[in-house]
């Protein structure tokens, strides 16, 4: 690793940006992880970045599916941030575990957060060792106004996956 390597990943070592869970569905199997590389894009129209780790289940599953849903893990909710972030798709249900229901595309729903939505897929861009998923909105829900389960928090978690 480089000089400058380090020092740009000890800079964004620092930042604390919210986490998000990413669920999504394809010829009827489910995934969703917990992801810290995400971002709007564009306000008009409107535009979602999120990166999903090649190494992931829930990449893999993406890969094949039109939809993917993201949601606003609140600061309370460490269980699923844990389960989300903590196991692997490739060994656990992860959706047996929590409360759940279809939304389009029947990308899953979590109970457990309140705020998101589901984006339809217009773009897959390789970033290194993520893919780059550009979301377009297609349904979003907003409850309660909530503090969010941040970077800082989920770097106790070890991943389910190998990075």
């Amino acid at each position: 690793m480089s000089d400058a390597d380090a020092t740009f990943n000890s800079l964004v070592g620092d930042l604390d940006y919210p986490m998000f869970i990413v669920t999504t569905c394809a010829e009827g199997e489910r995934a969703g992880c917990l992801i810290g590389f995400a971002t709007q894009t564009s306000i008009d129209p409107s535009r979602f970045l999120v990166c999903l780790s090649r190494s992931n289940h829930t990449y893999r599953v993406a890969r094949r599916a039109r939809t993917l849903a993201v949601h606003w893990v609140p600061a309370d909710a460490a269980d699923l941030a844990e389960l989300f972030g903590g196991e692997t798709g490739d060994a656990v249900d992860k959706f047996s575990r929590v409360a759940w229901h279809p939304g389009p595309g029947d990308a899953p729903i979590l109970g457990g957060c309140p705020n998101w939505f589901v984006g339809r897929i217009l773009e897959r861009v390789g970033a290194g060792d993520h893919d780059a998923f550009l979301l377009e909105p297609v349904a979003a829900h907003r409850g309660a106004a909530e503090e969010e389960f941040t970077f800082h928090r989920a770097r106790r978690i070890e991943p389910g996956h190998p990075a």
